[in-house]
């Protein structure tokens, strides 16, 4: 098996926010340890000998809250396993809060050569409702650390729809982004996932979710103000810089093969989707104890591997090569769903356009609905 990206999940966390459905742990700095030996077991067990690739996603959790020496081991498996080829991406998620210059150096001395920062909002009152314990001056001055130590590629992470949150707030927002001119932002409508401390509030009318057609109006401003500053918007979350797109991500959205490895993440080889468990203790358990961390399987078939591939490259703004996806399918994709792709195309939801079908701007407010028609 192979793959020229690889994914690392590391689940730490000084709290977890209430709207998080991660695979993220909170007071067990304890586990640390035996986290870092049993991610090097488990890559050690997968794949025998190091696999250099072009891209390295370390996500999380909170990768920069581990302390100094842990990073430095984690950051020296990876480099070890996953050495990173010429003109490579290696993304880091990074919380505002506990991102020291010393730890900024660390990642620049291990080949980290792109910073996702969890911004999330610069307005107090909405920080404090996400639960995010940083400032906007804190944002600031790690912005311009991160500059100052040579990091030429930052992503900014952005929540609209915020309980509270006005259209002006969100639009403040935006304009502070772009002030600050990163090469990426990513902006995501809040989403209350059953099992969140987030979601329980809500049933229990603690929190009340923005109205649908201020939400949408807020992701309506992104696509506008966004690339009139320049940060072109290619996914339906994600604005960036010419040239500047997240490789790493571009690498799911496309349906390419990629390595996973720590408690919660997925890998994607040879049409077979493997993820890990979800509890960190159990993880850990289980590969010390020399059995697999992988908690379930799923063989993909050639059918099931093209209906994804519909729902992953609609997300792109690029849309998807008719001709390329029956060549790298062997189904032509309006078969997959005749009756749904005529009509949307009627609706102007999706457009056909020299070949290529994408989500037209009216379609990406339900984008979610249309994606499931190829399923």
């Amino acid at each position: 098996m192979t793959a020229d990206s690889v994914y690392i999940h590391v689940p730490f966390c000084i709290h977890r926010c209430g709207y998080c459905d991660f695979t993220v742990i909170a007071g067990r700095d304890d586990l640390i340890e035996h986290y870092l030996k049993c991610l090097e077991l488990e890559i050690a067990r997968s794949i025998t000998s190091p696999q250099p690739v072009s891209t390295i996603f370390i996500g999380g959790g909170t990768p920069s809250y581990l302390p100094e020496p842990a990073l430095q081991q984690l950051l020296t498996v990876v480099n070890e396993w996953f050495p990173l080829r010429e003109d490579g991406e290696f993304s880091m998620e990074c919380n505002p809060d506990g991102l020291t210059l010393d730890k900024i150096k660390i990642l620049r001395s291990h080949s980290v050569n792109r910073i996702s920062l969890g911004v999330q909002s610069f307005n107090p009152q909405h920080l404090e409702t996400l639960e995010r314990t940083h400032l906007a001056e804190t944002i600031n001055a790690v912005f311009a650390q991160l500059r100052d130590q040579h990091f030429a590629n930052i992503s900014l992470d952005l929540i609209f729809a915020v309980p509270g949150q006005t259209l002006s707030d969100w639009e403040a927002d935006l304009k502070t982004v772009i002030a600050l001119a990163p090469e990426h932002v990513s902006t995501y409508g809040l989403t209350f996932e059953k099992g969140t401390q987030f979601w329980t509030r809500r049933m229990k009318s603690q929190l009340i979710p923005a109205e649908d057609e201020l939400e949408r109006e807020m992701y309506s401003v992104a696509m506008t103000s966004l690339p009139a500053a320049g940060f072109q918007q290619y996914e339906l979350s994600n604005f960036a810089q010419p040239g500047m797109e997240c490789r790493h991500n571009q690498v799911y959205w496309q349906s390419a093969p990629y390595f996973g490895f720590g408690p919660g993440a997925a890998s994607y080889l040879n049409g077979v989707r493997a993820m890990r468990h979800r509890s960190v203790t159990t993880w850990i358990r289980r590969v010390i104890a020399g059995e697999s961390g992988i908690a379930e399987t799923e063989v993909l078939n050639p059918e099931d591997r093209a209906r994804e591939a519909v729902m992953l490259g609609l997300r792109q703004v690029a849309g998807i090569d008719l001709d390329q996806f029956q060549q790298q399918f062997s189904h032509p994709l309006p078969d997959l769903a005749p009756n749904a792709f005529d009509r949307l195309i009627e609706a102007q939801l999706l457009t056909l356009d020299q070949g290529k079908l994408r989500l037209t701007k009216t379609g990406r407010f339900i984008a979610d609905s249309i994606m499931a028609e190829f399923l």
